[in-house]
This record gives structure tokens, sequence and C-alpha cells, in this order.
């Protein structure tokens, strides 16, 4: 059998226990000690729930049992001090005749010793600690298929844990904690910790990335666009503050979602005027995949030889898929080279009538087919911006990405417009090196215009109902 002591660091009836304990195992072969110094602030619930645990029956420091190993089943409480006395007399004849001032001076040596053994394990954590990522609106599919792809260590490597925490409203606190489940089932080697939560006033806690997946149902016959915008509006102002408070400094947000993507963060820049403006972005890679996809069914070519389509302006509103700068490689053609040997994308595409009439219908046709998504996608999209976005996007190649306009290529100032960028050092830069024709600035000044309004309209709906003045 071991026995086992427990009690407050700072305790002299613990510090007395433990050293009689050292000198029976010292001069006893068989008499085995465990000692577990325990925290002085968290003792007495420590010990409330051990002994429910255990049916026991003492509120003393400190409490001593024998774990009865070949046995199994629950210890055998020996009870507190003087009870341990007794014992010691009883079966070895040894008594302890420690004053009161050496059992002081012992206690409080052992609570110095603690709190350095404390010390020393929370430098040892800090070197560990998991990256913390929140995830907004987490009942909407697209965060069930987003788990697994940040877990599996693609994104963030493979020597970084990661705790995942899922917010939603009470409403959908059944599916979040179905989704909790689950994923601890899968057992990820790299998944410290998943849970879920329901109160906003504890949400974005230690964060490190955050990823905001609310939507709002559109449907214009039932209220106005106004109206929506609106909505939009207020879960940014409530977010805001709240990522302001509890988030870390250099905290990464990503927007996402089939509604509003770049308004999200906007507002959230709004109203969350501390949050670094370059850690606000809205992702576009959905948009690219899907055109780059439908360009390599036309050409009958592998996807992943179609290279820099650019997504411009309103990524979840009117945008324009560039192909002006899209390159080919791998193209079966007479032309043969090596791999960073490649073919502009317009020069290959002879049906300039069936690329016309794309260009004109490809709005309509992505956005119903991203609409009707069952999450696979975006969540795709979002994991491959976050792993860019901390190991660097491929070499010479542009990602096109919602960020906080700063008058590049003569688009307004304060909107959130996505544009070509790449990703480097874990920061990104606009290419502002591309050159863009009259047609193109001209599309890129009515997409501006688009989303100032739609702005406008938030600030002055949010405002309307609860004055607010953002810095």
């Amino acid at each position: 059998a071991v026995a086992v002591f427990t009690g407050k660091a700072n305790c002299p009836y613990y510090a007395k226990a433990e050293l009689l304990a050292d000198y029976l195992q010292t001069n006893l072969p068989n008499f085995r000690v465990h000692k577990i110094t325990q925290d002085p602030d968290k003792w007495e619930q420590w010990l409330h729930d051990t002994c429910e645990t255990n049916g026991w029956e003492h509120r003393q420091c400190p409490i001593i049992w024998r774990e009865l190993l070949d046995r199994g089943g629950k210890g055998q409480l020996l009870g507190g001090l003087n009870d341990f006395l007794e014992y010691a007399q009883r079966y070895y004849g040894i008594t302890s005749m420690m004053l009161s001032e050496e059992m002081s001076d012992i206690a409080e040596e052992n609570l110095q010793a603690h709190l350095a053994t404390v010390k020393e394990d929370e430098e040892i954590k800090s070197l560990i600690k998991p990256m913390h990522i929140w995830i907004t609106s987490a009942s909407v599919p697209i965060c069930y298929h987003l788990i697994p792809l940040l877990a599996n260590g693609e994104v963030f490597g493979m020597t970084t844990e990661i705790s995942i925490h899922l917010l939603d409203a009470d409403q959908f606190k059944e599916i979040l904690r179905g989704i909790v489940m689950e994923a601890e089932d899968m057992a990820f080697p790299l998944l410290r910790s998943i849970s879920e939560h329901t109160k906003i006033d504890q949400a974005f806690i230690d964060a490190d990335i955050i990823i905001v997946l609310d939507d709002v149902l559109l449907n214009l016959e039932v209220q106005s666009l106004e109206n929506y915008i609106r909505e939009v509006g207020e879960i940014c102002q409530v977010y805001a503050p709240m990522i302001e408070k509890n988030a870390k400094s250099e905290v990464k947000v990503i927007s996402s979602g089939k509604t509003f993507a770049n308004l999200k963060a906007t507002m959230l820049r709004t109203y969350g005027p501390s949050i670094r403006p370059e850690n606000i972005i809205a992702v576009a890679t959905s948009w690219e995949s899907a055109a780059k996809a439908m360009l390599a069914r036309k050409l009958n070519m592998n996807i992943a030889g179609v290279k820099d389509v650019i997504v411009w302006g309103n990524i979840t509103g009117s945008n324009y898929i560039d192909l002006s700068h899209a390159k080919l490689y791998g193209y079966d053609s007479a032309i043969w080279g090596p791999p960073n040997f490649h073919r502009l994308l317009l020069n290959m595409i002879y049906d300039s009538e069936w690329l016309h009439a794309e260009l004109l219908s490809v709005q309509s046709t992505l956005s119903s087919r991203l609409s009707r998504c069952t999450g696979m996608l975006p969540a795709h999209a979002v994991a491959t911006v976050l792993r860019y976005w901390y190991h660097g996007s491929p070499s010479q190649e542009t990602v096109s990405v919602g960020i906080l306009s700063k008058g590049q290529f003569g688009i307004p100032e304060g909107i959130n417009f996505s544009m070509p960028v790449r990703f480097q050092n874990g920061n990104w830069e606009v290419m502002t090196e591309l050159e863009i024709n009259e047609m193109t600035q001209k599309v890129l000044e009515r997409l501006s215009h688009e989303l100032v309004q739609e702005k406008l309209v938030a600030l002055k709906e949010i405002n309307e109902m609860h004055p607010y003045e953002p810095e």
C-alpha cells in the first residue's frame, strides 16, 4: 500500500505529517509515501471534491489515506494529523516530537517551494501553450468541415497545438455540444481542447484567431436590404468591443460566410478601432477556386495549373472575376517548357464569345453554386488563407483577400475591398505592381461605390437605433 499525504502548502500540520512520513519511508522498507501539495487558495474546493468522490467525511488539513494498490477501488481514509500520529505510534512505535515553531518554519519552506514549482510549471506551459481559435456562429456547416482542417496540423504546422472555442446563441447549444463530442472522439493529436460557449461576455478570451461565420438569411421579399445591413452592423457592434477587451493584441480576424463578408470586416474595424487593421480580412478564396474550376473544365486541364485569377470588390456581393493576369501551367498545347513555364489564359481561350458570356454570368453562376454548398468549399478557403498567413503563399502567385483599403488601385479608403495580395513572413502585402486596364478601373469604381454605400447604410441604421461614436 501507498500512504497519500495531501495538505495546503502553508499548513504546519501538513508539514509535521509529511516529515514523519519521510522518516517512516526512510526507515521502513515497505512504507511508501506519495505527497500532493495543494495551493492554499484551491484547498477547500479540492478537499470537498475528493471527499465527495470517495464518500469520505473530512474537513481538516491534512488529509491522509492509504491506496490499496493490490485490491482496486477507492483508498482507505486514515484521517488527519492526529489520526496519523496515532497510527504511527500503534503500528511502528514512532512518535513525532516536532515543536510548533519548527512546524511553522517548514510550512513556510513548503509554501515557497510550492510557489517556485507552480511558477516553473507555468513557464513550461507557456512555451507549449496552444493557439486559441474562436469561431462565431459555430453551428453552421462551414464550422463542421473547418475543424478537421484546423486540427490535422496542415494549417499551423505539426508542432502547434490548438484550442478551439465554438461560439453561438444559446438555442444552438446542443448542436455545439454534438460538434465538441465528435471532435473529441476523433482524437486529433494537435487539438488540446474544444469547447462550446453561449455567453457573449466571455467571448474571445485569449483569442489568437477569430473566424466570423455569422450570416443573415437574405430574402428581399421579407425585408429590405437596409434591414439586413443593419443586422450585420449590430452583430459587429457586439463583437468588436469584446474582441478589444478579451482577445490578444495581435489577434487575426477572418470574415467568411455567404453574405456580407466585406461589410463584417469593415464594421468590426469601425467598432473595434484598437484592432490592428491589417489583421482583419475577408476570404475570397471560394470564388477564386470556383472560377479556376470552371476554366479548367473548359480547357480540359488540371485545376492546379490555373493561377492568378483575381476577385475584386464585394466578395459576397457584386464582384469582378478578373482573368487578365491569369496564367496556365502544364497546359497541353503545341509549346511545352519546364514546370515554371506558363501561358496567359486569355491567349489560350479562342472562344471569345464563350468567355464573354461566362464572365457575364459567372457572378450568378458561382453565387448560386456557393450558396448551395454544404460548407466544404468555404471551410477549405478559410483554412487555405490561414495557412498562407502563417507560412506564406506560393511564390509569385496572387491571392484575393478583402482588406481595408488605403487607396490602392484608386479604391476609396476605409472600405474592405477584395484585391490581390501575397502572404509572406506572417503578413500580407498588396500587389500594387499589377497593371490594370481602363475597363477594370471603371469596374473597380462601380464596385467601390457599392461598398461605400453599404458601409454608410450600416452606420446610419446602427446610429439611429444605438447612437455610437467610433474612434
